[in-house]
C-alpha cells in the first residue's frame, strides 16, 4: 500500500518554516520571563525582540479553548496569520501567542486582526 505523506515530509510548501517557529521549551520560558505581555480580546501575546535573527512565533492553545480539531484550527489560523504579515516586525521580534478559551480567534481575517491590534501596540508602547 502506498503511503499517504507527502515527499516534502506533509508540510505545504507556502507554510511556517521551522526557523520562524518557537519550539523549544527554554525559548518560551526566555519569552515569558523577559518578555512584554500585551493583551487582546482573543489572544495573550508575550513579545521580545529576538536574537535569531527573523522573527519568530510560538503558539500555546489549551484544551480549554476545544477539542483537539478545534485547537489545531485555532493553530493553523495564527501561524497563516503570522506569515501573512503585511510588516514583519522590525526589529524582528520573538511572539508567544496564548488563544485565550472562548474568544480565541477561529478565522484567518480575525486571526490577522488580533494579531495587527497586539503588534500596533508593542510599537506604541515602545
Amino acid at each position: 500500500m502506498p503511503s499517504r505523506r507527502r515527499p516534502d515530509g506533509g508540510r505545504s510548501p507556502r507554510g511556517l518554516p521551522r526557523p520562524a517557529r518557537i519550539t523549544a521549551q527554554s525559548h518560551f520560558d526566555r519569552v515569558y520571563r523577559q518578555g512584554r505581555k500585551l493583551v487582546s480580546p482573543g489572544l495573550l501575546a508575550w513579545v521580545l525582540p529576538s536574537d535569531s535573527g527573523r522573527s519568530r512565533v510560538g503558539l500555546s492553545v489549551s484544551r480549554k479553548v476545544g477539542g483537539a480539531i478545534e485547537r489545531n484550527r485555532v493553530k493553523r489560523v495564527l501561524r497563516e496569520a503570522f506569515r501573512q504579515l503585511d510588516d514583519p516586525p522590525d526589529p524582528p521580534l520573538d511572539l508567544v501567542l496564548v488563544a485565550r478559551p472562548g474568544r480565541a480567534p477561529r478565522t484567518l481575517a480575525d486571526a490577522r486582526a488580533a494579531l495587527a491590534l497586539l503588534l500596533r501596540r508593542y510599537s506604541e508602547a515602545r
